[in-house]
């Protein structure tokens, strides 16, 4: 089995998809880790705020197919297929690690350059797995997310209930 880490993200319909995607993912892989829910701006193009979070899940699923089954389920929730990257979107599922794989595999980038990029990523990640270690340069979640210039990003977590679990919102 693989850990692999997921951000999970939509700024339409947020709550709708976010819940859909969640259920889709815990159909496909079962058991899973989630982090805390957090709001924020959208980056790269004007649009609507975005909810994002981090899910931890084991596979034995190759990378090609879990990327693939990844953008069926994204499509099965309306994201256009032909989607851009920075584009308003209901549900978007990217791969932020793949067990310690490093550079490009079937097409896909490990580890996502946003974990170091972006707060939405990092922040969710440094709480759900803060010890874990990034595949590159080897630095915890944890001490990634402190050293993070956090200023230029506004993130709030916000209340969110999935299957029973409630994330309250918490002053940072």
């Amino acid at each position: 089995m693989t850990e692999v880490f997921l951000g999970l993200g939509s700024n339409l319909e947020r709550e709708r998809y976010l819940v859909a995607g969640l259920d889709s993912l815990q159909a496909l892989f079962g058991s899973m880790k989630l982090s805390s829910v957090y709001d924020s701006a959208a980056i790269g193009f004007d649009g609507h705020p975005f909810l994002n979070m981090v899910v931890a899940v084991d596979t034995s699923l190759s990378l090609a197919a879990m990327a693939t089954r990844l953008r069926q389920i994204e499509t099965e929730h309306g994201r256009p297929m032909n989607a851009t990257r920075f584009s308003p979107r209901t549900l978007d599922i990217d791969i932020l690690t793949f067990g310690d794989l490093v550079g490009e595999h079937d097409s896909v980038v490990l580890p996502r350059g946003e974990i170091l990029e972006n707060a939405f990523v990092l922040r969710p990640l440094a709480e759900l797995a803060p010890r874990a270690r990034h595949p590159v340069n080897g630095a915890s979640y944890a001490e990634l997310w402190r050293a993070f210039s956090e200023r230029s990003q506004v993130l709030v977590r916000v209340d969110f209930c999935w299957r029973g679990r409630c994330f309250s919102r918490r002053i940072q």
